[in-house]
C-alpha cells in the first residue's frame, strides 16, 4: 500500500523505492498485485529519471501480466528517457490497445516520441487528444503552445 501512495503521490525518495522493494521481496503478492508493484516502482523510478531501471521494472511487470496498459504506457516514459523515440511509439501504441486507465498519457507519451521520430502532425494529434481526455491537466497544453497549425 505505501508503494502504491508514493508512486499515486509522487514521492519518489529512496525509502519510497525501498518499500516497494521490500513488498516485492517479502509479500504475498498475487501475479496482478506483483505487476503493479514493479510498475509503482517504476513510476518512482521514473520521476528520479533513473530510465534503465525504470524499463526494468516496466519489463518486470509485463512479463508477469502483459494486458496491463499502464506497464506498456510507462514504459513508453522510459523509453523517451532512454532516447528510443520509436520504440517508444511502439509501447504507447500496445498500451492504447490495452485500455490503459489513464490513456490521456499514453497520447501524450506517444507525442512526445512522435515529435522526436520528425511526426510532428502525429505528435500534435497525440497532444490534442490528451487534452481532449483530460482538459485540466496542462502538461499537453504547454506542448501545445509550442506548434502553428498552418492551412493546407
Amino acid at each position: 500500500r505505501s508503494c502504491y501512495m508514493a508512486a499515486r503521490l509522487g514521492h519518489a525518495s529512496a525509502d519510497s523505492i525501498d518499500q516497494c522493494t521490500a513488498a516485492l521481496a517479502n509479500e504475498p503478492l498475487d501475479l496482478r498485485d506483483r505487476a503493479g508493484t514493479f510498475i509503482n516502482r517504476g513510476t518512482l523510478r521514473l520521476r528520479q529519471k533513473a530510465w534503465v531501471l525504470a524499463l526494468a521494472d516496466f519489463d518486470a511487470a509485463i512479463a508477469l501480466q502483459p494486458r496491463i496498459g499502464e506497464g506498456h504506457v510507462n514504459r513508453a516514459a522510459a523509453l523517451i528517457g532512454l532516447a528510443r523515440p520509436a520504440d517508444a511509439v511502439a509501447a504507447s501504441d500496445q498500451g492504447l490497445a490495452l485500455n490503459p486507465s489513464e490513456p490521456e498519457k499514453a497520447y501524450f507519451n506517444r507525442a512526445t516520441a512522435r515529435e522526436l521520430t520528425g511526426d510532428v502532425e502525429g505528435a500534435y494529434r497525440d497532444y490534442m487528444k490528451a487534452v481532449e481526455l483530460a482538459p485540466d491537466w496542462e502538461a499537453p497544453k504547454a506542448e501545445l503552445k509550442r506548434f502553428t497549425v498552418a492551412p493546407k
